[in-house]
This record gives structure tokens, C-alpha cells and sequence, in this order.
């Protein structure tokens, strides 16, 4: 999802072991082994086709499975992260799907819990939060479980998709207890050529501009969101 590539380009601090929960065809793995600060990345997907497919189709998208840092976990990544020590990662991004059938419990207030257990005091999570045009009342059930169990930052941000339903997704981006975040300032320059950006191409869409402009809420979701955040 571009979505999720967004925030793997935007982490605001030093993230050094990271876990994807989904994103088969690679595209998450592409945007988080672009920084160098990262030492492992663990991903999770339920399906191998997924994977076969993107290698042989979108080798320039699954690029990121040829990076050492790399660790694949084909299963079940609730029943994976269920069996992750407390505090093991730095930062969590959810590639799911929607909250229908299987995918319900990505959304649910147990397996937020379960993230906040397995990350550091001040880690990182994001996850796909739906699109501000149709599903409002799934959004402030979102935020209003995220903001009982990330005691650090709650943040709802946006972007625009034009294949997703209303063009536009968005997504939550939170931190527990520990060292503050600022989602919205991030320490990694999103505009910097470092390494990985000439190796792995610069960013086509993304840029300090359309990072902060995520944050930008309109009117209707924005009064919703901050009433389930006091």
C-alpha cells in the first residue's frame, strides 16, 4: 500500500528492529530498508503466493527481500506477535487489508494491546485507519482504542490513493509511553540523498511537504477524532 510506504518514509526517530505485519508484495520492505538506522527488519506474511508473485512480476517493489537485514515469517503474524517477548521492537506498521472477516481483529482492541506489548518504551506503530469519506464511524473506533492503550502520541493522518475507494486512506500513526515523539517532525530528513535513496531510487510522491499535509485534517473527521482523543 502507498499508504503504509508513506509512513515507513516518515518515522520520526532512530528506529533500529522493526516488525511488518503483512505487506507481502514488498513495498513496506522497500521504503524501511531505505534507512540505514534500521538493523532488522522482521516481516510477516500469511501467504507465500504473495510473495512468489511480487518477486516475479514487481522484482523493482520486492527489491527489498534481498536486503540482509531481512528476516520472512510465513504465518499467522497475530499468533507471531502473540509470542514476541514485551519491548522487543522499535517500530510496527500494519499492512492490512480491511476490517471484514479474517482481517477484523487487526482493528480490534486486543491486537493493539498485543502491539504496544511488543514494542520499546516510545516505539512506533502504524497501521491502516480507512478512508475519512466512508468509514468515519470505523475510524473513531480506531482512535478511540489506540487512544487508551498508546500512552505517548496518537495521530491520525491521510493521504491520497486514487485506486482506493474515495481516493483517499489514512492511518494511524502512535507511540507508547517513553520518549516523546513528534510523527509530525521527523528526525530522519524525509528529503535527504542519502545511500539507499541512490541505490534504491528517490522518492516519487513523498516529500516534507505532503508529510506535513497528512496531518491536515478536514473539518468533519477532524472534530470527531479530537473528541475521542480527551
Amino acid at each position: 500500500m502507498r499508504t503504509q510506504r508513506v509512513a515507513a518514509a516518515s518515522f520520526p526517530c532512530h528506529q533500529k528492529r522493526c516488525w511488518l505485519f503483512g505487506g507481502g508484495d514488498g513495498g513496506v520492505l522497500h521504503e524501511v530498508s531505505r534507512h540505514s538506522s534500521v538493523e532488522q527488519i522482521d516481516i510477516c506474511e500469511i501467504d507465500k503466493m504473495v510473495i512468489d508473485v511480487s518477486k516475479q512480476f514487481f522484482p523493482n517493489v520486492a527489491i527489498g527481500y534481498e536486503d540482509p537485514r531481512v528476516k520472512l515469517h510465513v504465518g499467522d503474524g497475530v499468533a507471531f506477535l502473540k509470542n514476541v517477548p514485551e519491548g522487543t521492537y522499535d517500530a510496527v506498521i500494519v499492512d492490512s487489508s480491511d476490517p471484514i472477516g479474517p482481517a477484523q481483529e487487526l482493528f480490534e482492541k486486543p491486537f493493539f494491546e498485543s502491539v504496544a506489548r511488543a514494542l520499546r518504551p516510545g516505539g512506533v506503530v502504524c497501521t491502516q485507519a480507512e478512508s475519512i469519506r466512508l468509514h468515519m464511524h470505523i475510524i473513531e473506533d480506531i482512535v478511540g482504542n489506540c487512544c487508551q492503550i498508546f500512552k505517548g502520541s496518537v495521530n491520525y493522518a491521510w493521504t491520497t490513493v486514487p485506486t482506493y475507494p474515495s481516493g483517499v486512506i489514512g492511518f494511524m500513526v502512535c507511540s507508547t509511553e517513553g520518549p516523546a515523539v513528534d510523527f509530525e517532525n521527523p528526525i530522519n530528513p524525509i528529503d535527504a540523498d542519502d545511500s539507499h535513496t541512490k541505490t534504491r531510487g528517490p522518492l516519487k510522491f513523498y516529500n516534507s511537504e505532503i508529510h506535513s499535509a497528512s496531518f491536515c485534517l478536514p473539518s468533519f473527521p477532524k472534530r470527531v477524532i479530537e473528541s475521542k482523543g480527551k
